[in-house]
């Protein structure tokens, strides 16, 4: 009896046994459970107050690869130094990169020369989670990678991708809404550029203070108070993972607030909607 009751734990717990995948950053856990449910582990890479620029795995992280069946990548930059290291340690782990089928865009950050039509490029934006838009191209990727590898399970993860596509139109919609109140002054001001998707889905112009960690120099701080002058900014948001030293002196300068959001937040949709009210202005 107890031979039998034994075979059937151990059959039951391979038919229901759950699979393993790694995310890179917050928000992609929170892509990953919405469609995968109870029916994936999710484990985190880079944790909470690090930067996917610069994230080292912990020896503990490297043991959750070792178990993992799929890792989603989305082309942050610690990626390009440790997938290949993963992929050696874990050979069978398939690799979905997320950023599939999106268009990216350019980062840039106002000259310092100070001319207003001069950007710097500084290479393909990383941030493609911060649109709507976006975001479903993402849900699309995670979906046909989970019915993939488990498709006896297709109809739940199916439900689960149809309800989350419905809670992506809604922030869409709630956005719009907030913005639509917008005329002349669409813009706003961040120290890290990281919202530039958000700024052109919704018609908005990001000025950046900042690009990858560089100081600003005296000289473009002054443009960047002209410019945030001229063009009626009403806020600056400053991330968690960053300082904030230049983003205060330029909210004193112009009496605005700096308002702190992470775009590597979990609660992405109340991100763009936390986002949307400040630059509306109705916080």
């Amino acid at each position: 009896m107890n031979k039998i009751t034994l075979i059937f734990l151990l059959s039951t717990t391979y038919i229901f046994s759950n699979m393993n995948a790694v995310v890179s950053i917050l928000p992609q856990q929170t892509f990953v459970k919405a469609i995968g449910g109870d029916k994936v582990n999710v484990s985190l890479m880079v944790q909470p107050g690090n930067s996917p620029h610069t994230y080292e795995p912990k020896p503990s992280q490297m043991i959750e690869i070792s178990k993992a069946d799929l890792y989603f990548a989305i082309d942050v930059e610690f990626e390009q130094v440790w997938l290949p290291k993963f992929k050696s340690l874990n050979p069978k782990m398939q690799i979905i990169d997320l950023a599939d089928n999106i268009t990216k865009i350019q980062m840039k950050h106002a000259c310092e020369e100070g001319s207003h039509d001069e950007h710097a490029h500084e290479g393909a934006d990383p941030h493609i989670w911060t649109s709507p838009a976006n975001v479903k191209i993402i849900a699309q990727n995670i979906y046909t990678a989970l019915i993939e590898n488990d498709p006896d399970n297709t109809e739940y993860y199916k439900r689960n991708f149809d309800s989350f596509l419905a809670s992506i139109d809604e922030t869409d919609k709630q956005v719009s809404d907030i913005l639509s109140s917008l005329t002349d002054a669409r813009r706003f001001m961040v120290f890290h550029p990281s919202w530039g998707y958000f700024a052109k889905a919704y018609n908005l112009e990001q000025i950046a203070v900042e690009v990858e960690g560089k100081e600003t120099k005296p000289k473009a701080l002054i443009h960047l108070l002209k410019e945030a002058k001229e063009k009626k900014v009403t806020a600056i948001f400053t991330q968690p993972e960053f300082s904030d030293t230049v983003a205060k002196i330029i909210a004193k300068e112009l009496q605005i607030p700096v308002v702190k959001v992470s775009p590597l937040a979990p609660n992405w949709s109340e991100n763009l909607i936390k986002i949307a009210n400040t630059i509306a202005g109705k916080n």
